[in-house]
């Protein structure tokens, strides 16, 4: 199946993938940085089509079933020392941080997701190949990435492709409606 570089133009897909891979954390986050009346989707879709950031296009690959998109990788080199939190970091965003920093120098997998209608057809195992693919090139020897406890099917591809259970943290749900518990830190040794 192919998978391509992400461009400006897939910020609707690539807004999608993100909030769908954290169980609509980062629509909660953009919600409360929007500017009063701009729509936080939009705020999203600003993000992923900028050049510059975790979250652009720059450092997102898709995968395409029959010419449609299908599935998103997103990810970037971690920091080699993490910075210390910055107190003023909200509480929710607090428990990802400390399990990033757990991984230092790794490549970060950020979001790895599929629409729904695609699921089922090892577009999940080809991004995790390219991520490897990825993480070699860019000079790293490890890949990290964080998942939520009740997140079972990724769970099992991940362990199942050798990611192993680093550390986990308790979610922090403040006004985020979500099930989840814990936030789980993998790593996988290339």
């Amino acid at each position: 199946m192919p998978i391509r570089d992400a461009r400006p133009s897939d910020a609707d897909h690539l807004v999608r993938f993100i909030n769908m891979a954290a169980d609509d954390l980062p629509l909660h986050f953009w919600k409360k940085s929007a500017a009063p009346g701009v729509d936080p989707i939009a705020y999203g879709r600003e993000r992923a089509a900028r050049d510059a950031g975790s979250f652009s296009y720059r450092n997102a690959w898709l995968a395409e079933v029959e010419g449609q998109v299908a599935a998103c990788l997103l990810g970037y080199p971690a920091a080699d020392a993490p910075e210390p939190i910055d107190p003023g970091t909200p509480a929710i965003f607090v428990p990802l941080l400390e399990l990033e920093a757990l991984a230092p120098g790794s490549w970060y997998l950020n979001v790895l997701a599929t629409y729904p209608q695609f699921r089922g057809r090892g577009l999940g195992t080809a991004l995790l190949a390219k991520a490897e693919a990825v993480t070699r090139g860019a000079g790293r020897s490890s890949i990290s990435l964080i998942a939520e406890d009740t997140h079972q099917d990724a769970l099992r591809l991940y362990r199942a492709k050798g990611y192993t259970e680093i550390a986990r943290r308790p979610v922090v749900k403040d006004d985020w409606p979500v099930e989840a518990r814990e936030w789980i830190l993998f790593l996988k040794a290339l």
